[in-house]
C-alpha cells in the first residue's frame, strides 16, 4: 500500500506481526520487497522459534523500479596509467564545468517562472493540507505490545518495558544495486549471523517475504521473466531452506500458504499470464500444480490477499477495477465491480489472517483515497460511511480506445472538468511511460486535482510495454516490440485531437525514468503534436547504456530492452528509437527536465548530454530556416543536489512540481497568445 501517513505506513508493517524485537535500525541495505506483488513495500522479517514474524521498514513509493548507477568517467582504455588518469581528470572537470553552466543557466532564467511558481505552491499546499489527514501519534497496540516509530526506526514495547531477545532475523544485503544474498542473525545470548542463500545469477534479484498465516519464510529469486521460490518453515527457522520448484525459464510464481497447501500465483501453461494454482507441501513440484482460477484475457492482476477462507483477487479490465473474491469453502468466484471513477487499488494491512473483512481504499488522480471494505459474510461490497473528504462530482472521467499503427487497441483515460467549454481551446497534460509491465501511476495527487480545477485536460496512455493489459500488453512493448510503444503513444494523442480535447499548440507531456524513452522518441518522430514537454530523471540513452555491461543492472535489462552486443539487429532497432541518437535539426517542443546530481538509476551524465544537443538541434534549425514566425524551444535542465530518482521531501517534490507547472503553464499561454495569427509551431 502507497501509504500517506506515518501512521498508516505503521500501520501497513503490522502485517504478520505476532511477537517482538527490540529494535531494527533503518540501513539501506536491509531491503526486500514481497512477490506475490511488485507494488508490495519492501520488508524484511524477524522470526521467534515459535513461528512468529514481525515485519520491519517499507522502502518508499518506486523503489520497485530498476536501480542505475551510470558512471561519468568515459573514454576507452588506455594502455598508460597515467594517460588514463588525465583522461578522467579531464572528463570529470568537463562533466563538473557543464553541470556548472546548467546551474548558472537555470539561475539565469528561473526568474520569469518565479511568480508562478510561488502562486501554484500555494494552491498545492493548501490542497495537501486539506486531503492529508493527521493521525496524531503513530502507535499502535497488538495482543500485548505496543509498536511505535521513532527517527526512523521501529520499536516494541511490552508491558512490563521488557524487550525482547530470542528471535531471529532474515534479511538481504545490497551489493552494486542488488540484492544476492539472504543472511540470518540470531538475536539470542550467542548471537551470529550466517549466510543462508546466495544467487549467483547477474540477472536475478533475491528478497523475502512472510506468507499471511505466518508458517513459511519464503525466499524469492527472480529475473524480469523467470523466477525461483524457497520456503523456511518458521516453526524451525534454523532448517536449511527447501525448493519449491527449480527455475523454468518463462515461467514467474509466487507463494502463498494456507492449511498445509501452497497457492502459486503462477505464469505457468497458457496462457501466459497470472494463474492461482496450489499444491501440497510436501510434494511442491510443478508436476503436482493443480489450477484453481485462470484470469480472464487482457485482464491484470494487481494485487492478491490471502485470507484463512478466501483469496481477493484485485483486478484491471477494460480500464475498470474489479475484485475476484475466491471462497475455498463454496469453491465459488465472486465478481464485484467498483465504482467508474476509480483507478488504483490501495490495500490496507490485515495483521490476521483469519479477518472476516478485507479493507482497501480505491482512488484516481484527482479523487482522495476513499474507503471500501468486502464482508466475507455478507459476500457484498461495503462503502465505509465515515468519509474524511468528499469524492470530486465536477470531475468527468472518460475511458477510450486509439487504434495504433498495427490497429491494436489502446485504452485511455480522460479526465476534465464538467463545466468546460470548448475543451479544444483547453490546455491538454499527456501522461506515457510504458516499460517494465508497470502501470501508469494514477494516485491521488494534488496537482491533478489543480490542474483540473483549473480547466486542464488530463489524459493517460496507457501504451503496450506497461502492464496495464497484463503480461502480454508488456512483452508486446518491450525488445524487438519497443517501437509499438511509441506508435501507441502517436495513436493515443492524434484521437485526443479529433476527439477534440485541445489540439496541438495547446498540449503538454508529461513523463518519468523509462518513461522518457518513448517521450523523447515522440518528440524526434512527431514533434508537431505537442508544445511543451516535462521530464523528471529521464532514460534517453538507451544505445549507449544498453552496451556497457560493467554497468551494475545491464545485464538484466536486456529481458527489457535487448542485448545490442550480442545481435546487431537489436543495435539497430535500438538506435531506431533511442531519443539521444535520432535528435535532429527540426523544430521541436519546449522541454524542461528536472535531473538529480547523485541519481543512481539515471545518470546526470547521459542527460547533459541529451540536452547539449537537443539545444544545438534546435538552434541549427532555427538559424537554417530563419523563418518569421519560427521560434527556438526554451530547453531547460533544473539539477536538484538534493531529493533522487524515488525519494525525495515533501518539500523538494512541491518544488519540482511547481516549477514544471509554471513552466507549461508559461508555455501553452504563449502560444495561446499566438493562436489569433501564427503558432510557435
Amino acid at each position: 500500500m502507497k501509504a500517506r501517513t506515518s501512521c498508516v505506513g505503521l500501520k501497513n508493517l503490522l502485517q504478520g506481526l505476532s511477537f517482538s524485537v527490540k529494535y531494527y535500525s533503518k540501513h539501506n541495505h536491509l531491503q526486500t520487497i514481497r512477490l506475490s506483488s511488485k507494488i508490495k513495500p519492501k520488508k524484511c522479517y524477524i522470526l521467534d522459534c515459535s513461528g512468529s514474524t514481525y515485519t520491519c521498514r517499507t522502502a518508499p513509493p518506486g523503489s520497485i523500479l530498476p536501480w542505475r548507477f551510470f558512471s561519468c568517467k568515459e573514454g576507452t582504455k588506455i594502455p598508460s596509467k597515467r594517460k588514463q588518469n588525465t583522461s578522467i581528470i579531464t572528463s570529470e572537470l568537463l562533466y563538473k564545468n557543464l553541470v556548472k553552466s546548467e546551474q548558472e543557466n537555470w539561475n539565469n532564467i528561473s526568474a520569469r517562472y518565479e511568480a508562478m511558481t510561488k502562486r501554484i505552491k500555494a494552491k498545492l499546499e493548501e490542497l495537501h493540507n486539506r486531503y492529508t489527514f493527521n493521525s496524531g501519534s503513530p502507535r499502535i497496540k497488538f495482543g500485548e505490545n505496543v509498536y511505535f516509530e521513532e527517527n526512523g526506526c521501529i520499536f516494541l514495547s511490552k508491558a512490563d518495558d521488557e524487550w525482547a531477545t530470542n528471535d531471529v532475523l532474515y534479511y538481504t544485503s545490497q551489493k552494486n544495486l542488488k540484492c544476492q544474498n539472504v543472511f540470518m542473525t540470531t538475536f539470542t545470548n550467542q548471537k551470529h549471523t550466517k549466510l543462508v542463500y546466495t544467487e549467483q545469477d547477474a540477472r536475478f534479484f533475491v528478497d523475502i517475504y512472510c506468507t499471511k498465516d505466518r508458517r513459511f519464510l519464503t525466499i524469492n529469486s527472480n529475473s524480469k521473466t523467470t523466477s525461483e521460490v524457497w520456503l523456511i518453515d518458521c516453526r524451525q527457522p534454523f532448517k536449511l531452506p527447501a525448493l519449491v520448484q527449480a527455475r523454468t525459464k518463462g515461467v514467474i510464481y509466487h507463494i502463498e500458504h494456507r492449511n498445509d497447501e501452497l497457492y502459486i500465483l503462477t505464469t505457468y501453461g497458457e496462457p501466459a499470464e497470472y494463474k492461482l494454482m496450489k499444491a501440497p507441501v510436501a510434494s511442491s513440484g510443478l508436476e503436482n500444480w493443480q489450477l484453481v482460477y485462470a484470469l480472464e484475457e487482457k485482464t491484470k492482476l494487481v494485487d492478491l490477499e490471502m485470507f484463512s477462507d478466501h483469496s481477493v483477487m484485485f483486478l484491471k479490465k477494460a480500464g475498470c477495477l474489479y475484485l475476484n473474491v475466491i471462497s475455498f469453502v463454496s469453491h465459488s468466484v465472486h465478481s464485484v465491480k467498483l465504482p467508474t471513477w476509480a483507478c488504483e487499488f490501495e490495500l490496507e494491512s490485515h495483521p490476521e489472517h483469519t479477518t472476516s473483512t478485507c479493507y482497501f481504499q480505491l482512488t484516481s488522480p484527482v479523487h482522495p483515497p476513499k474507503r471500501f471494505a468486502y464482508s466475507f459474510k455478507e459476500n457484498n461490497l461495503i462503502e465505509q460511511a465515515v468519509q474524511e473528504v468528499p469524492i470530486i462530482t465536477n470531475c468527468h472521467t472518460t475511458r477510450l480506445l486509439a487504434k495504433s499503427k498495427d490497429e491494436t487497441l489502446v485504452p485511455i483515460t480522460v479526465f476534465h472538468n464538467m463545466n468546460s467549454k470548448e475543451l479544444h481551446r483547453k490546455p491538454l497534460l499527456v501522461h506515457v511511460y510504458g516499460a517494465y509491465g508497470i502501470d501508469l501511476n494514477m494516485s491521488f495527487k494534488e496537482e491533478k486535482l489543480m490542474l483540473i480545477e483549473e480547466g486542464w485536460i488530463l489524459a493517460y496512455c496507457h501504451v503496450r510495454g506497461g502492464g496495464e493489459l497484463g503480461l502480454s500488453w508488456h512483452k508486446d512493448g518491450c525488445q524487438h516490440n519497443k517501437l509499438k510503444g511509441l506508435y501507441d503513444l502517436k495513436a493515443c494523442i492524434v484521437l485526443l485531437h479529433e476527439l477534440g480535447f485541445s489540439q496541438p499548440r495547446y498540449t503538454a507531456l508529461a513523463a518519468a525514468s523509462a518513461g522518457g524513452v518513448l517521450a523523447g522518441a515522440l518528440c524526434n518522430s512527431d514533434p508537431e503534436l505537442i508544445r511543451a514537454m516535462v521530464l523528471q530523471a529521464p532514460f534517453v540513452d538507451v544505445l549507449n547504456i544498453m552496451m556497457k555491461t560493467h554497468l551494475p543492472l545491464t545485464i538484466e535489462e536486456q529481458e527489457e530492452w535487448g542485448n545490442p552486443l550480442a545481435d546487431e539487429k537489436y543495435m539497430k532497432y535500438i538506435k531506431s528509437y533511442c531519443p539521444y541518437q535520432n535528435i535532429k535539426s527540426q523544430c521541436y517542443p519546449s522541454v524542461f527536465i528536472t535531473a538529480y546530481e547523485n541519481d543512481q538509476r539515471i545518470p546526470l551524465t547521459g542527460v547533459l548530454r541529451y540536452v547539449q544537443k537537443l539545444r544545438k538541434a534546435a538552434l541549427d534549425h532555427a538559424r537554417r530556416t530563419n523563418k518569421k514566425g519560427n521560434c527556438i524551444p526554451n530547453i531547460i535542465l533544473d539539477i536538484q543536489a538534493n531529493g533522487s530518482h524515488c525519494i525525495s521531501s515533501w518539500e523538494d517534490s512541491l518544488n519540482e512540481v511547481a516549477r514544471h507547472l509554471a513552466f507549461l503553464n508559461k508555455e501553452l499561454e504563449v502560444c495561446h497568445l499566438q493562436h489569433q495569427t501564427k503558432s510557435c509551431k
